[in-house]
């Protein structure tokens, strides 16, 4: 029985306090269970300037993504490689961030646009709805006055029309030029630059010089005509698959009035050239060494350069290595590179290995969207992602992706809004009739949300996990 003045004096601290706190025995449990006693918490952000992207899945907080504004101490270098199986939301995720960048004045965007159906590149629609013509190389087109892009155009300075030439070249020829080849083709470039004044001068004049070479070229280091032309020989072969080949019509003439340098968007459809022949890197190159030098500028504007099937640059050494110093002007000149490939083994096996392994290094922010599992293990190895982030990579649905910017490792929902949505999706898909097409977007919001919960299901199991990287 309790003591009488306890009781009175508990009553009255009662009145004057209120109800004083209970005493409870102790609890013993396990710190799994205990963790539930913390309130949730979020990794940082990106900040809340820039491009909304979507959301984060576990945290519900909006993800806003922008290597301009991220550059310098949260970003080394401006640059993104977007992975990912077809189908998964790579286009749309390119196209909606397009689309919000240029709501900023000083943005600029050029896109290398290879794919397409209906005769038309997918980035048409867009291009149509902002006023802008895209620029389409097709060699059958550039027969009936089509587009042309001229590699010897004065626009490009005379070292770059001679790196070009050799880049054209050794593309074509898989293989380095060797010293004998290259004086031909620099004595060939020299001569017909310094006689043809009144016009631009085309291919067709280094290829006619390379079969004709002058005897002063001969003499000047003390050879035979004969050698020079013999050296030279192979070369004018190669250009000419370029005048009188099967990509005729689009790099042998001057370059067409009126292309647009300074429209927000330039886009280069390329969907009416094969994309495993051969023309596809060596389209690469010119455009590639073309803009270089008539596109990126000291003006204070910010430049994205997007480019769809990237696999063809980055599998080609000598594309590799011109796209590499272009990358280079990111930090110098404000130039962005964007590069979205479907796999990643398309060039880390590749013929460019090296070449690839650097441009990777150079991508400071990294997006991936759902892969097989082993094609995700070596994507984790290559790109030194954490277990828990190279684990949920097969399992995420269409919209979501794995984002790793500068080792900040989110789960992204990539949000379309109404007003996007009939210039992103381009497919077939949208030709449905409206009961169809709700019914499909109620399916894949459902299939969205249960993916949602089973990744945090997987994370609450694995957050005594360490975060150690993929070995």
């Amino acid at each position: 029985m309790r003591d009488p003045l306890s009781v009175l004096t508990e009553a009255f601290t009662s009145f004057l306090f209120g109800k004083v706190e209970t005493t409870r025995s102790p609890v013993r449990t396990s710190t799994g269970q205990a963790q539930a006693v913390y309130l949730p918490t979020a990794a940082p952000g990106l900040g809340d300037s820039g491009v909304i992207i979507g959301r984060e899945v576990y945290s519900g907080k909006g993800y806003i993504y922008d290597p301009f504004q991220l550059y310098g101490q949260q970003l080394p270098a401006p640059h993104w490689l977007v992975l990912g199986e077809s189908g998964n939301g790579k286009s749309a995720l390119e196209k909606t961030y397009v689309l919000r960048q240029l709501r900023f004045r000083d943005r600029q965007v050029v896109v290398l646009d290879a794919q397409g159906e209906d005769g038309v590149g997918e980035w048409n629609l867009i291009a149509e709805e902002l006023g802008i013509t895209p620029i389409r190389l097709d060699p059958t087109a550039a027969l009936n006055h089509g587009i042309r892009l001229n590699p010897l155009d004065p626009s490009i300075t005379t070292t770059g029309q001679l790196a070009l030439l050799r880049t054209i070249i050794e593309v074509a020829m898989g293989h380095g030029l060797d010293e004998r080849s290259g004086f031909a083709l620099k004595v060939a470039h020299s001569y017909v630059n310094e006689t043809i004044l009144d016009r631009q001068p085309v291919l067709t004049d280094i290829v006619e010089q390379l079969r004709h070479p002058e005897p002063e070229s001969a003499e000047a280091m003390n050879v035979a005509i004969d050698d020079v032309r013999a050296w030279g020989l192979d070369v004018a072969l190669v250009l000419d698959r370029l005048v009188d080949g099967d990509l005729r019509g689009m790099f042998d003439g001057p370059t067409t009035v009126g292309i647009d340098l300074d429209a927000p968007l330039i886009v280069f459809d390329l969907s009416h050239i094969d994309r495993n022949s051969i023309a596809m890197p060596i389209l690469m190159a010119i455009v590639g060494v073309w803009l270089e030098h008539t596109w990126i500028r000291p003006d204070r504007k910010k430049r994205i350069f997007l480019v769809e099937e990237a696999w063809h640059i980055i599998n080609s050494p000598f594309v590799a290595q011109l796209f590499q110093r272009l990358l280079k002007f990111g930090r110098r000149l404000g130039l962005s590179f964007v590069a979205v490939v479907h796999h990643l083994s398309d060039v880390v096996d590749g013929a460019a290995a090296k070449e690839a392994a650097a441009i990777l290094k150079m991508a400071s922010t990294r997006t991936i969207y759902a892969q097989k599992a082993d094609e995700a293990r070596a994507t984790g190895r290559v790109l030194g992602l954490p277990r828990w982030a190279v684990e949920i990579i097969p399992t995420l649905t269409p919209g979501i992706a794995v984002w790793d910017v500068n080792g900040n490792v989110q789960v992204v929902k990539h949000l379309v809004t109404e007003t996007e949505r009939p210039l992103v999706f381009t497919d077939r898909a949208m030709t449905e009739s409206s009961a169809d097409q709700l019914a499909a977007d109620d399916a894949l919001r459902a299939a969205e949300l249960e993916a949602e919960q089973r990744a945090a299901a997987f994370v609450e199991q694995h957050l005594g996990d360490s975060e150690s990287t993929v070995a």
